[in-house]
């Protein structure tokens, strides 16, 4: 098995590296910046891809749409696994992942739902869901439990596709509809189109380049003494919550309250 994931604050990273520990699968992130790996000899090395990511409005990350995508030749035929990260539901989170794909194309033997804590600390509507040390404690054992039940299935041949049902299908659909329409495109679309040109940087800014840094889609750079955007970030939230000024906004525009550093 070869596990490929994306992770925004560190959420699926943790459960893509606890399901590949127990399972002995290889573990890589997809994201490109300063790493040398050949995803395409990766792939078609490996009989059962397991692919990892958190849900945005019921919608699979555009950065992982585009890795899909550029490897998609190589992926026609594998096993699939598909592991969804979720704050509370995501309707059909795993299944709209499917819709990349011609029916048939590839063979789903497992999906699955991880409900995580938030990462999401600057808008006043998810404050109830603000983590806590032992709200984290909590996530941490209930993924662990669900780990456990999802290994032993896939060792012993369960078939389990969460969100496939019609049910979460059109919770799903009614979720993702403003974000993004067509579940089959790749490029950004209705609000998820706007949203990756609104990064925003508040004066508090230091100029310390950290969110240069640490974002996955190399969307921002210091143009001679401010932080420009290059309208392409996919939302991942991590610039936001690794700011040491909290300077940085997106999508939600009041200064975060806290941030979300993942799970240790």
């Amino acid at each position: 098995m070869l596990t490929l994931y994306f992770s925004g604050t560190g959420n699926t990273k943790y459960i893509a590296g606890l399901f590949s520990y127990k399972m002995g699968a290889k573990c890589l992130s997809i994201e490109t910046k300063g790493v040398n790996i050949n995803f395409e000899n990766e792939i078609k090395a490996h009989d059962t891809i397991v692919f990892c990511y958190p849900i945005y409005c019921s919608r699979v990350p555009r950065i992982m749409r585009e890795f899909v995508h550029k490897h998609m030749d190589s992926l026609i035929g594998k096993k699939v696994i598909i592991f969804v990260t979720q704050m509370v539901f995501s309707g059909d989170g795993a299944r709209v992942f499917t819709d990349m794909f011609e029916e048939g194309a590839i063979n789903v033997i497992y999906a699955e739902h991880f409900n995580m804590p938030l990462n999401t600390g600057n808008t006043r509507i998810l404050d109830p869901w603000k983590p806590t040390a032992k709200s984290v404690q909590i996530y941490i054992r209930n993924a662990e439990t669900k780990m456990i039940r999802v290994c032993s299935d896939i060792k012993s041949g369960v078939v389990r596709r969460r969100g496939f049902a019609i049910g979460s299908k059109i919770l799903g659909y009614v979720q993702g509809k403003p974000w993004q329409k067509d579940t089959t495109d790749i490029a950004a679309q209705r609000l998820e189109k706007k949203v990756r040109s609104d990064v925003r940087i508040r004066q508090e800014c230091r100029l310390c380049n950290t969110c240069i840094k640490v974002c996955p889609m190399e969307n921002l750079l210091n143009n001679e003494g401010y932080i420009q955007q290059l309208n392409n970030c996919t939302v991942c939230y991590r610039c936001v919550n690794r700011c040491p000024q909290k300077a940085i906004t997106v999508m939600f525009h009041c200064k975060p309250k806290w941030q979300y550093n993942g799970l240790k």
